[in-house]
């Protein structure tokens, strides 16, 4: 048994997110939607957002960025201070976005036209596309941060958002 102090659980989550884009982007409707719903969420609902190598700090306030074909997490501490900055390559999630944008049309499509037992069928492919996101994400960070899953998913629905050049 260890006599270490474990870090304050509370303070291991995220406080505030932004997205810092280069240009301003017109997006569907729907897709806004999607983006205001996550960042609500992320700051309403994350469960555990941890750095692996700064275990005592935060909470964090997280700017989401695109530089050079990488995602950069830049994550600042309740006073603006930097503590961390995380970049990640695309390359890895760049086939399960293209598809998760794909099967995201085919459902906005489908929610015009479709009978229920459609769209719910396009929504659970829409899903497990989004879950697989999610865990590549967490996988790709694990040696930088430890999140819960429904973290991840609203920080894959941001990357996607972002990912989107008009």
């Amino acid at each position: 048994m260890s006599d270490a102090p474990k870090p304050d659980a509370g303070r291991q989550r995220i406080v505030h997110v932004e997205l810092v884009e280069q240009t301003a982007i017109r997006r569907r409707p729907e897709v806004e939607h999607e983006r205001a719903v996550a960042l609500f969420d992320l700051v309403e609902e994350n469960q555990q957002f941890q750095l692996v190598d700064h275990p005592d700090a935060g909470p964090y306030r997280l700017f989401l960025s695109i530089e050079d074909n990488r995602m950069v997490f830049d994550l600042r501490d309740e006073g603006d201070a930097e503590v961390d900055r995380i970049t990640l390559p695309l390359t890895p999630l760049r086939t399960v976005i293209r598809d998760y944008f794909l099967i995201c049309e085919g459902y906005y499509k489908a929610i015009k036209t479709a009978s229920p037992s459609q769209i719910e069928a396009i929504d659970m492919g829409r899903r497990g596309l989004h879950n697989e996101g999610s865990d590549l994400l967490r996988e790709r960070l694990a040696a930088k941060v430890t999140m819960d899953h429904g973290t991840a998913r609203r920080l894959f629905t941001l990357i996607c958002v972002l990912h989107i050049r008009g």
